[in-house]
């Protein structure tokens, strides 16, 4: 294991997350906040430390994937640990694990919360809250690579073990290019969608919600999420653009160099649609004799579902009160997610492709021993890793899930309120049912469910094998 290189990666990222935090610090400023040193501490800390990595010499500059999934898996932890800290030091939320928690909602941008009155507390802090989700949403390793040129082979490792779906396709033969594009296509959308909110909303509030929605985080800065504002123009806005941050950034790179036909293809992307599309209007019909009103029907149906696919977390109504059939189609929503490439979690569309194919293939194999059957993924035939790959993941999913509301049952509520909890964790969506509804937090939680529902948070964000990777003491020998 090549620990320099390691911690001199490592140096970067936190001199990245330094960088963040002088935003909300000139916010805290602008708005007459006494709150400098809950920024300027951490700010301080984050400097000395990448200082020191700076004075580490290495001549060995071998960077294989086991140094990319430790990387990646040490970095979403120690910064969820130094994002809580303006939390922390401001008082806004005092306690460590609840800190804890509310930072690695923030940067998985699963944007569940535990502040009960979000109004209540400080612009800058709501600020901070929004930042991290945006620069978790396309992931913060991608950014540094963006900026700060790589090894090409540490590049790609280190965006292996990051980016979301079962595999990785860069943009051009240039990883570093890659991720810039990627971050141009991200930057591109989110100001499209400031300048629309604007139309309608005030500054602060636009930006917050564009930074929120972009990385499909959904951290509200009103107690009732989008219901706030009760206006139609703003829902359609923000279901449009939940939508398009949960397509496979790769097909707006397609669109971006005139190959539309290509990218209109995509097999993924038809899936993708075809779900949320019927779960639109299968909950709007379901819904119906709640609003008495068709198009009323379709307004929240098509934001909660949107919401919901996306992983963004976003309510426009308290879907809590729908119908048991509609409550459970946002329930798969959660598990599917959004496509492999995409700002969103969940399983994600491809693997679930990948899935049923890989069982059709098996039934025919069964009934027909001496067929040759290739499974194929966007017109490509696809090989027995990728396919085992899938399998795997989504065993490893429930697993994890499984054991997630295992561990926090120990506070003893209701196996809905523990079951979505956990399924919204590792999926990054944020709200779930009953006590964690739409209308309510995770406050109630104990300290040690909030570290569990937090380590979950991140495995989810991280495709699980990262940070299963990043315990294993195998991962620590030379063999």
């Amino acid at each position: 294991m090549n620990y320099k290189l390691i911690f001199k990666t490592l140096g970067k990222l936190l001199l990245l997350e330094a960088i963040l935090l002088t935003i909300p610090l000139i916010a805290s400023i602008l708005n007459k906040e006494n709150i400098y040193h809950a920024y300027l501490i951490p700010i301080i800390i984050l400097l000395a430390i990448f200082f020191l990595t700076t004075l580490i010499k290495s001549t060995n500059n071998k960077f294989y994937p086991k140094e990319g999934f430790f990387v990646v898996g040490l970095t979403w932890i120690v910064l969820s640990l130094f994002g809580s800290l303006p939390f922390i030091i401001s008082q806004t939320i005092p306690n460590f694990f609840s800190a804890f928690f509310e930072a690695a909602s923030g940067f998985t941008t699963t944007g569940a919360t535990i502040i009960d009155d979000v109004e209540a507390i400080y612009k800058s802090i709501l600020l901070w809250r929004s930042l991290m989700v945006w620069i978790g949403g396309m992931g913060v390793l991608v950014f540094v690579i963006a900026i700060l040129p790589q090894t090409s082979s540490r590049s790609i490792y280190l965006i292996k073990a990051e980016s979301t779906g079962p595999s990785v396709g860069k943009l051009t033969s240039k990883t570093t290019l890659s991720a810039r594009i990627l971050y141009l296509i991200y930057i591109s959308l989110t100001v499209i969608l400031f300048l629309l909110l604007l139309i309608k909303i005030p500054f602060f509030d636009s930006m917050n919600y564009a930074l929120s929605t972009a990385g499909t985080g959904g951290f509200a800065i009103h107690n009732n999420s989008i219901a706030h504002y009760n206006s139609t123009y703003v829902e359609i806005v923000i279901t449009i653009f939940m939508i398009l941050f949960g397509i496979n950034f790769n097909v707006f790179y397609l669109i971006l160099i005139g190959n539309i036909r290509k990218a209109l293809k995509s097999e993924e992307l038809k899936v993708y649609l075809l779900i949320l599309f019927s779960a639109i209007i299968l909950i709007a019909i379901n819904t119906l004799t709640l609003y008495n009103n068709i198009f009323t029907s379709l307004r929240y149906s098509a934001f909660q579902s949107a919401s919901i696919m996306s992983t963004s977390g976003f309510s426009s109504t308290n879907f809590d009160m729908w119908p048991e059939f509609s409550k459970w189609i946002l329930i798969i929503l959660m598990f599917i997610g959004s496509s492999a490439g995409s700002t969103a979690g969940g399983i994600k569309v491809s693997r679930i492709i990948i899935y049923f194919k890989s069982v059709l293939k098996e039934i025919k194999y069964t009934i027909h021993p001496k067929q040759v059957s290739i499974i194929t993924f966007e017109d490509k035939p696809i090989t027995e890793s990728v396919s085992k790959g899938a399998f795997s993941y989504i065993t490893a999913y429930f697993i994890i899930l499984i054991l997630g509301i295992l561990l926090i049952s120990v506070d003893n509520y209701d196996f809905t309120t523990n079951f979505t909890a956990a399924l919204s964790s590792i999926s990054n969506v944020g709200p779930g049912f009953n006590l964690v509804g739409p209308l309510n937090n995770y406050s109630m939680f104990s300290s040690f469910s909030k570290t569990i529902l937090a380590l979950i948070m991140i495995t989810g964000r991280l495709e699980l094998f990262p940070i299963l990777i990043f315990l294993s003491p195998k991962l620590y020998t030379n063999h």
